[in-house]
């Protein structure tokens, strides 16, 4: 299951003890193959919208070897990607319908104000004792539903900019505080280079609930795109991140080219200070939704109608959404 946002290194120790040294991220890296094509990634859906804008992106002067590094939720995705997997689990009878209300309470928080360590601590904890002990198969299992309802959320505009970046010869990943399950799988079908995740352990083909390596948070990014780095031979300084959160400011201040995309507060302020790059693709529209959606749970009580309630506000970042980006230095 994806753990979403996964508390930050010095709290996943406390709570992810690893009893056996893993690959470093780069070697953990699951790539796509050069004949895997776009083709194979039909998303998103046709909605009728007009055709996003052609991406701007501009050469590296500096020469050095680039690549571009991608967060996933609420940057790649509208919303949280660990969402889908618990909307999948309770369909599967894996979890409860009060835990997919729960879980759907916290998607619609994160739409509208972005995560905290605190928060994703919490996110952390629960879902390492969620999957402690289930099968790694039956999650399996759940990742063509999962794709179901997170491919229509992908943004469209995103994967222009990615998929421009490699036609100008730069490899993309996704580096994510999500699960090294889900950064293979969405990389695979949006035909990225390639994903790094957070791993999880698995012991005679059930999950321990604990970490296999290092965590993908804060910190924990720019160790995984240094090695990579050092891995391929890319010049971080020529490199791009793209990111929402301000615990991703590390990763961001560790390439050459910072890309803001739906900013929180906090990062929207140092992108304002530093002339970094920022890109909206949130609209106004979708956070009063968000916000009514949240007031219908608190109001409903019901689990059933959490649930529905949950569902109905994640719209499709598809529509409409060319009118709302836009880039600013």
């Amino acid at each position: 299951m994806d753990l979403a946002r996964p508390a930050p290194a010095h709290a996943a120790h406390a709570t992810a003890s690893l009893t056996s040294p893993a690959p470093g991220p780069a070697a953990r890296v699951r790539r796509v193959h050069d004949d895997e094509t776009r083709a194979h990634a039909s998303v998103p859906h046709d909605t009728g919208a007009p055709a996003p804008p052609a991406p701007d992106v501009a050469p590296d002067p500096s020469g050095g070897r680039a690549a571009v590094f991608f967060d996933l939720d609420k940057t790649l995705v509208a919303g949280s990607s660990g969402f889908y997997w618990a909307r999948a689990a309770a369909a599967a009878g894996l979890i409860s319908r009060r835990r997919l209300a729960a879980d759907g309470w916290a998607n619609v928080r994160f739409r509208l104000s972005g995560s905290t360590d605190a928060s994703t601590r919490a996110v952390w904890e629960r879902a390492g004792a969620f999957i402690a002990g289930k099968r790694v198969r039956d999650f399996e299992r759940l990742s063509p539903r999962v794709l179901a309802g997170l491919l229509p959320r992908l943004y469209p505009q995103m994967l222009a900019i990615a998929w421009q970046h490699q036609d100008d010869g730069r490899p993309v990943y996704i580096v994510t505080a999500s699960t090294q399950e889900t950064a293979d799988m969405v990389a695979h079908v949006v035909a990225f280079d390639g994903g790094i995740g957070a791993p999880l352990e698995q012991r005679d083909g059930r999950y321990t609930g604990r970490l296999s390596g290092p965590m993908t948070y804060r910190e924990g990014k720019v160790r995984a795109i240094a090695d990579l780095a050092a891995a391929e031979g890319y010049d971080l300084a020529a490199c791009w991140a793209y990111s929402d959160s301000e615990s991703d400011l590390p990763m961001l201040r560790a390439v050459g080219h910072p890309v803001a995309v739906n900013p929180d507060r906090e990062l929207a302020r140092v992108a304002r200070e530093e002339g970094w790059e920022v890109i909206r693709l949130e609209r106004i529209t979708t956070h009063l939704k968000a916000v009514a959606a949240l007031a219908a749970v608190a109001a409903a009580g019901g689990l059933g109608r959490a649930a529905v309630v949950a569902r109905t506000t994640e719209t499709r970042p598809a529509r409409g959404l060319t009118r709302g980006v836009r880039r600013a230095r």
